[in-house]
C-alpha cells in the first residue's frame, strides 16, 4: 500500500508534567546530565498568579540535541505500545502504572539516542545517576541501551517515568566491551523481556529505583532553596554538579 507523503510522521516534541517540587530539580538535570546550553532553553513562561508575590515559572522548553546530516536509517520515529497482558488474577506493573494515575495511556519512557553510550553512560554515573540495567546489546536492532530509574522525589509514588539512552550501529570494539562488562545474562537475551521482567520485581517489592538517590535530591533541593528556575545561575549549576560528583564519589567507595 502506498504510504502518502503527509502520513511520514517524526516527532515534533515531547511534554513531560512534572510536579513542583520536581520542577527545578529537573532543570538543573537537563543542563547539567544531557547538556542543555543556555541557548538550547527555547523559552521560560511565566505569570504572576497572585499580585506581589512574584512570577512564576508556568513552562520552559529546551533542545536536547541536534543532528546535520542523520543517516536515513535513523530517521525512523518509533513508538512502543504495551499493554498488561497477564491474567486479572496476576501482578501487572504495566496495570498498576496505567491504574496509579487513573490514566488509560501513560507515556512511559522517552528513549534519547547518542553517539557514544559508553561515554554519556560513564558521564552520568559520575553524577549519580541510577540505572535499573547495565548497558545491554540488542543484536537484532543492532544496537546497545541502557534504561534508567523512574523521575520521582521523596515522599510521592513512583511515577512510572524513565528515559532509555541508546546508540545505533556501534563498532564492534563497543559491542565487546558491552559483551565482556554484561556477559549478556541479565536480559535473557531479549532486551524487552528484562527490562519487562526487571519493572515487574521493582514494582512487586515496592522499590522503585529514583533516577537520582533520594538523599542527592534532597542535597539539591536544599542548596536551591527558594530559587525559582529562571534564578538558577551557572554558578548555581557549577556547585549544583559538584554536589552531584562528591555524592556519587562516596556512594562508590
Amino acid at each position: 500500500m502506498k504510504k502518502e507523503a503527509f502520513l511520514n510522521f517524526q516527532v515534533d516534541h515531547m511534554t513531560l508534567l512534572l510536579q513542583p517540587r520536581l520542577y527545578n530539580v529537573a532543570y538543573c538535570l537537563f543542563r547539567i546530565l544531557l547538556g542543555v546550553r543556555p541557548e538550547d532553553i527555547l523559552y521560560d513562561k511565566r505569570k504572576e498568579w497572585e499580585k506581589g508575590q512574584g512570577e512564576q515559572s508556568m513552562t520552559y522548553a529546551l533542545k536536547i540535541g541536534e543532528a546535520d546530516d542523520t543517516p536515513r536509517e535513523l530517521q525512523n520515529t518509533i513508538i512502543a505500545v504495551v499493554q498488561p497482558s497477564e491474567p486479572k488474577t496476576q501482578s501487572s506493573h504495566v496495570r498498576e502504572m496505567l491504574d496509579g494515575h487513573e490514566a488509560a495511556a501513560h507515556w512511559q519512557h522517552i528513549a534519547l539516542r547518542t553517539p557514544d553510550l559508553i561515554s554519556f553512560y560513564k558521564h552520568a554515573l559520575e553524577r549519580g545517576v541510577q540505572f535499573v540495567t547495565p548497558i545491554l546489546r540488542d543484536e537484532e536492532d543492532d544496537l546497545i541501551q541502557v534504561f534508567s530509574g523512574e523521575w520521582y522525589f521523596p515522599g510521592s509514588k513512583a511515577s512510572g517515568m524513565f528515559f532509555e539512552f541508546l546508540e545505533r550501529n556501534p563498532s564492534d570494539a563497543k559491542k565487546q566491551e558491552v559483551q565482556k562488562s554484561t556477559n549478556q545474562t541479565w536480559f535473557r537475551d531479549r532486551t524487552f523481556l528484562g527490562l519487562y521482567d526487571e519493572k515487574e520485581r521493582e514494582y512487586q517489592s515496592g522499590k522503585v529505583t529514583p533516577f537520582i538517590d533520594f538523599e542527592l535530591f534532597e542535597k539539591i533541593e536544599k542548596y536551591l532553596g527558594t530559587k525559582k528556575s529562571f534564578e538558577i545561575s551557572a554558578d548555581d549549576l557549577n556547585n549544583v554538579e559538584e554536589i552531584m560528583l562528591e555524592f556519587a564519589k562516596k556512594k562508590s567507595k
